[in-house]
């Protein structure tokens, strides 16, 4: 036992007791750090590994580091972790084989620190498992001898994340919930926008009443091998500030945003403001997620892109510990969207078209002739919509249009057109599209003045009678007022859903007609016509309709009017 306890003494000393060349900030010179580091005599990364506990480091690309586990006894069990986050790594355990008189043949009496220092890196030791990759790699023995463990990382691609566990005994820790014999994600159901995910739970929980939680990582790119992997890559997404590169000069700003005082840049008379400008960063939406749900097994993935593949990893994570097992990630296509017919539209001829609440609808125009202009007309009967056309993929038209409208396209020989509706986010929409070659003078839809507005005379309200009015145009065209009697509590929705602009006539009863007449002027200041509407009760509410029809017979409403007779004369 007094060489077990010499061993601790050197030991503690070579691994606590080495020094570092300092380095001077904020720069550095890369060429030379990368000679101290290598150099053993200079530089010696000495780290202890504590027995029993998980550990996180940094490396470096192409700079090796070292921990180091002592093991006691003889006969010893040992198992060694190693998780790679963010880069295949290369590692190796050795056990360092120390002269006997390490400790002055256990007197206790350590030997002078160059001494030991030589001992411990000049001896390469007995190499007992060598690994590189990405994958989460243990080495496990059932007895090993007593000594100091040494174990060498080393990072070839780039900077990287990594973490260690090492213990004596690996049968009653069980720090990394157990996976079960089906370590395997499956994926239940299918859809445009989510996706079902469904495994089986770990033992951990069960058999040994260990807090475990399932934590669920979504990404486009590849599944993970390690939570730490995942949560490298989250950190890389969040991040909103480049690591600087070694040799850089450090800026004030850098200093700020690590928690250090910013007197080195009021120093050199730089102001906060333009160091803010320098380094402000784009906000940028992370491709990757990382859900955590409890102790569910069944998990449905929501808010994803139609058509577009995603990996699927789920974690068993040790809540008291914190560490974690990856179950055997999945991947998915979500299903495409519902591909929407293409409407054709015939030259001259009046289209109907219905869009779902926020949804498209696509309609294609080929003339057959050769033509110079095409003229588009379109109708919305409820909410504004957004209207698109391309000429051959060419954008010529974007806009939002609501009421009655007509667009002068340019014209291609054997061009095809494809115009695209969106609808509004209030409701559903319909419309109606009329696309032609033909130069004509008369349009399909009766014009329309900009105030479609019917305005009732408070003055001339009867307990029989209302008088109305409204403005027309310079065009003769033919007006039908009709009238329905409502609830006095007849409210706006209800009103909305009566004011569909392209609902004619023809879908009125015939007891709610009022009379059609026609009606135009030549002056627009004069363009205004009144109508007093009998046979009415006291003390109701009607809803009144004015109707303009144009030449082809396709009718326009005005805004609907409530009025509402006297109850007393």
């Amino acid at each position: 036992m007094r060489q077990c306890k010499g061993w601790s003494v050197v030991v503690l000393l070579v691994l606590l007791g080495l020094g570092s060349v300092a380095q001077k900030l904020p720069t550095r010179d890369e060429g030379l750090f990368q000679m101290q580091i290598r150099d053993k005599s200079l530089f010696h990364d000495s780290s202890v590994i504590p027995d029993g506990a998980e550990i996180s480091g940094y490396l470096f690309r192409d700079t090796p580091k070292r921990y180091y586990f002592v093991v006691e006894e003889d006969n010893t069990p040992l198992s060694v972790t190693v998780t790679p986050c963010d880069a295949p790594l290369e590692w190796k355990l050795t056990l360092q084989e120390l002269p006997e008189d390490a400790s002055r043949g256990g007197s206790g009496e350590p030997e002078p620190l160059d001494q030991q220092k030589q001992q411990v890196t000049v001896d390469e030791g007995t190499e007992l498992f060598t690994y590189k990759g990405n994958d989460v790699e243990s080495y496990v023995a059932t007895s090993t001898p007593s000594g100091l463990y040494q174990l060498e990382l080393l990072s070839t691609e780039k900077d990287s994340n990594f973490k260690v566990y090492a213990t004596t005994t690996p049968e009653s820790d069980q720090p990394y919930p157990e996976l079960p014999y089906d370590p395997r994600v499956d994926v239940t159901a299918l859809g445009r926008t989510t996706v079902t995910l469904a495994w089986k739970p770990t033992p951990t929980g069960l058999l040994m009443g260990q807090p475990v939680q399932y934590c669920v990582v979504i990404n486009k790119e590849h599944n993970f091998k390690s939570m730490c992997a995942a949560e490298a890559k989250i950190s890389t997404d969040d991040a909103f500030m480049l690591a600087p590169k070694p040799g850089r000069d450090f800026s004030p700003f850098d200093f700020v945003h690590f928690g250090f005082d910013n007197g080195f840049g009021k120093d050199r008379g730089l102001t906060s403001n333009k160091i803010s400008r320098a380094y402000a960063a784009k906000p940028r939406v992370s491709d990757i997620q990382k859900v955590c749900i409890g102790n569910k097994n069944i998990f449905t993935v929501s808010d994803l892109k139609p058509d577009t593949q995603y990996y699927f990893d789920v974690f068993a994570v040790n809540a008291a510990t914190n560490t974690s097992t990856a179950y055997v990630g999945t991947f998915a296509r979500t299903k495409e969207e519902a591909r929407q017919k293409t409407v054709e539209l015939k030259d001259g001829k009046v289209s109907e078209v219905f869009i779902k609440r926020k949804g498209s609808k696509f309609l294609r125009f080929a003339p057959v002739s050769s033509h110079q202009r095409v003229t588009l007309f379109v109708h919305t009967c409820l909410d504004a919509v957004q209207v698109q056309v391309r000429r051959d993929g060419k954008l010529l038209l974007s806009q939002n249009v609501e009421g009655i409208r007509q667009f002068q396209l340019r014209g291609k020989p054997k061009a095809k057109y494809l115009i695209r509706f969106r609808g509004s986010r209030k409701g559903a929409s319909t419309l109606k599209v009329l696309a032609s070659t033909r130069p004509s003078s008369k349009q399909p839809f009766p014009s329309l003045p900009e105030d479609t507005r019917i305005k009732a005379f408070d003055k001339l309200r009867t307990c029989s009678s209302v008088t109305v009015a409204w403005l027309g145009t310079q065009d003769r065209n033919k007006y039908c007022i009709y009238r329905k009697e409502v609830a006095d509590n007849y409210g706006e929705e209800q009103r909305r859903r009566e004011q569909n602009q392209c609902a004619g006539p023809e879908t009125r009863r015939k007891s709610e007609k009022v009379l059609c007449k026609y009606f135009h002027s030549p002056n627009l200041q004069k363009a205004v016509t009144t109508e007093t509407i009998t046979g009415l009760e006291p003390g109701k509410t009607y809803l009144l309709d004015v109707y303009v029809v144009g030449h082809s017979g396709h009718s326009v409403k005005y805004q609907n009017k409530l009025v509402k007779t006297r109850k007393y004369c």
